[in-house]
């Protein structure tokens, strides 16, 4: 119905304020902007500019229609991207820091398909949490960071990153199976006053987390075990060591003795993949971030 040069001449109005300044920034000529505006208006039905002094302003449909255009022109863009990523030869060498409970579920069918569609491009992976690849990401020693925003406590990324959504996650309660609480559903977390909590690593984010968590919801919040690894949580919960708070995405299986409870309300994260705003037409940083959504899109079909 609306052709993408008209969109164009009508976005470059709302952005540039003047049909002169517009057909500038496209490099043709102001009569020419003008002739796309007019033939967009006709496919429209309504007017979208009117007079304003010596020069024009978009009307209340030019702005909804503006709006409509910068979204459609973004997404041609990025298609346009995606496929000459398809026709690159994308080379060199891509470095990746991932938290610990992405390694297992979203790495291995990201970098795959990596290897699959650029198998000439070399992937470095090391792990690490938000505090330590973050650093590493602004000073270059990093293209590509995938960590964790936790809804209670969101990460802090620099303003000369940009931040790409992969999925959202929710972390349970598991407790021991005998626990008096482990027959129920849902559990506010300060009912839990009878056990001690089983957390990550000591002066990990994670840590500092649930220490938060627990202090928010009025939760005791005694953590006597530091372990920075979800199935060995798991296990202690097993043996009654404890209780333990776990994402699901982090969670293959549960050993049996214990059981998995949600929380009320519910603790929600989201898993992001960082990169620095300059690299993000670079070929190799685009390519594993393209990578890593299509993983996290067939890891939601499955779970």
């Amino acid at each position: 119905m609306f052709g993408l040069e008209r969109m164009r001449a009508l976005h470059a109005v709302a952005t540039h304020g003047t049909v002169a300044a517009a057909a500038s920034a496209l490099h043709v000529t102001p009569s020419g902007v003008s002739q796309q505006l007019a033939k967009l208006e006709r496919e429209a039905g309504q007017r979208l500019l009117e007079p304003h002094g010596r020069s024009v302003r978009l009307t209340t449909a030019g702005h909804v229609l503006a709006r409509h255009a910068e979204r459609i022109l973004t997404q041609v863009e990025q298609a346009r991207t995606e496929l000459e990523l398809l026709r690159e030869d994308v080379t060199g060498t891509v470095r990746v820091g991932a938290i610990p409970t992405t390694l297992h579920a979203l790495l291995p069918p990201a970098l795959g398909l990596l290897r699959d569609r650029h198998p000439g491009l070399v992937v470095e992976l090391a792990e690490g949490e938000a505090e330590q690849t973050l650093p590493r990401l602004v000073a270059g020693g990093l293209d590509v960071a995938v960590l964790d925003s936790w809804e209670h406590r969101p990460a802090v990324v620099p303003r000369t990153t940009s931040r790409t959504t992969l999925l959202h996650d929710v972390a349970d309660l598991v407790l021991p199976a005998s626990h008096r609480l482990a027959h129920r559903k849902v559990v506010d977390l300060a009912e839990v006053d009878d056990l001690p909590w089983i957390g990550w690593s000591a002066g990990s984010g994670c840590l500092d987390w649930l220490a938060h968590v627990l202090r928010h919801h009025g939760a005791d919040n005694r953590i006597t075990c530091t372990v920075g690894n979800y199935p060995t949580q798991l296990a202690l919960v097993a043996g009654n060591v404890g209780a333990a708070v776990v994402p699901r995405l982090g969670r293959d299986s549960v050993p049996d003795g214990v059981r998995v409870l949600a929380t009320r309300p519910a603790l929600n994260r989201t898993i992001c993949a960082v990169t620095r705003a300059e690299d993000d037409d670079r070929g190799a940083t685009r390519a594993c971030v393209d990578a890593l959504v299509a993983a996290a899109d067939r890891f939601r079909q499955l779970v």
